[in-house]
């Protein structure tokens, strides 16, 4: 029996050594490899993010961006590949990558209300690639406003004739759009933009200081597609103008001396007698300042109730908006040179009334004085010289009027809107 317990004991231990050495190898077994020399598998490691780091501008899924904001894509530690801005249609937007290939911007206008699109990629300095996406939307506005011009591309003009821009509704943030409006002259001609009532739309008018020297080039750049005009207007289109300023002729009319010059580059090549307004009644006065030649018509009717009504007038020059000509009067012909009798018109002899007509060119003055009411704003809408330098530039809606000319003509088209 003794020994059978003895016997027992040993076996115990036996297992228990066992059991010790088991745990032993189980913890070498989980240590082998961790330490200096171990060969066991290694712990798994998180790979590195791309370097490259791409920046639109403006930023994936802006709204209302508007189609002349700067538009790019750039990128830091890295450079850009094959990239390319599209609308809807899958037309490409025109644009330029940098020459150090780290940033790409768009160079042409994009159209209103569209939804555009980013493709393209960029290649880190660790050449890892990472994708150019994502999307914006152009502002679409409530309306869009035109413009039109006095002066026709290429025309010659006299000295005395303003730039107009007529817009066809009310502008709400006038500085906004005259910040758009450059002109240029070659030789430079002080001037500026001057605000005139509404007409059916604003307007905006830019004459010199003086009237322009003849043989000046003009060239007007109004980049108002994209404008903000405010209350949700926005600029239908760019402008561009080039004209020139042709001879110098002024007629002089000085209701007094029942006479009139035509003074061209100096010299007087007219001094004939004519009649000017009765001045019996406000609306018989000629009035007096610097008025414009605006238009001409071998043949017009002519109405100023209740005097008389569509009756045929030759060789009409106009002066003002008001009804005032110089045209060819053969009923007067008899006190021309003597007494003003008309209705305000300057009456001529036929004779001439049409060797005057045949000189005369839209923008000439026509200086007038000797009357007993001047020319204003009551008379039409062009009485730009009657208005002293002083009070135009306070018309601007930019301090001193805006910028003056500059001096070399511009002569490149705008760019059409990208669509």
């Amino acid at each position: 029996m003794h020994e059978q317990v003895e016997q027992t004991k040993r076996t115990r231990a036996v297992w228990l050594v066992a059991v010790l050495v088991a745990l032993v190898a189980l913890v070498a077994g989980c240590t082998v490899g961790s330490g200096e020399g171990g060969s066991g598998s290694s712990a798994p490691t998180t790979e590195a993010p791309p370097v490259a780091q791409v920046t639109e501008n403006p930023v994936a899924g802006a709204d209302d961006v508007s189609p002349i904001a700067p538009i790019s894509v750039t990128v830091t530690s890295g450079t850009l590949t094959e990239v390319a801005l599209t609308n809807p249609n899958g037309k490409v937007v025109e644009g330029a990558l940098s020459p150090d290939k780290t940033s790409y911007a768009i160079t042409e206008p994009l159209g209103y209300g569209v939804k555009y699109t980013w493709s393209g990629s960029a290649v880190g300095s660790d050449n890892k690639t990472v994708p150019v996406e994502g999307s914006f939307t152009t502002v679409e506005p409530d309306s869009r406003t035109a413009v039109s011009t006095n002066i026709g591309d290429g025309q010659e003009v006299g000295i005395a004739a303003p730039i107009i821009l007529q817009f066809d509704s009310s502008i709400a943030d006038k500085a906004a759009v005259e910040k758009a409006l450059t002109v240029t002259t070659n030789p430079p001609t002080p001037g500026a933009w001057a605000w005139f009532p509404d007409d059916n739309g604003s307007r905006i008018h830019w004459r010199p200081t003086n009237y322009w020297v003849p043989g000046t080039t003009v060239s007007v750049d109004a980049k108002l597609y994209g404008v903000n005009y405010g209350d949700g207007a926005y600029g239908a289109a760019d402008l561009t103008l080039n004209f020139s300023i042709g001879r110098s002729q002024i007629v002089v009319a000085d209701a007094t001396s029942h006479r009139m010059q035509v003074v061209r580059d100096g010299q007087t090549i007219m001094d004939i007698p004519v009649s000017y307004g009765e001045g019996n009644e406000d609306r018989n006065v000629t009035r007096s300042g610097i008025h414009v030649v605006t238009e001409k018509h071998e043949d017009f009717l002519m109405s100023n109730p209740p005097f008389y009504e569509n009756v045929r007038e030759r060789w009409a020059v106009r002066i003002s908006n008001n009804g005032e000509f110089i045209h060819a009067n053969p009923l007067t012909t008899g006190v021309q040179g003597a007494s003003n009798v008309t209705n305000g018109c300057i009456n001529l002899s036929t004779e001439d009334a049409q060797q005057y007509f045949g000189t005369a060119m839209y923008g000439d003055p026509v200086e007038v004085t000797g009357t007993r009411i001047d020319l204003s704003a009551a008379d039409g809408d062009l009485y730009d010289w009657t208005i002293d330098w002083p009070t135009w530039q306070s018309m601007s809606a930019l301090p001193a009027g805006g910028a003056s000319a500059t001096t070399t003509p511009a002569t490149s088209p705008a760019p059409a809107p990208a669509g």
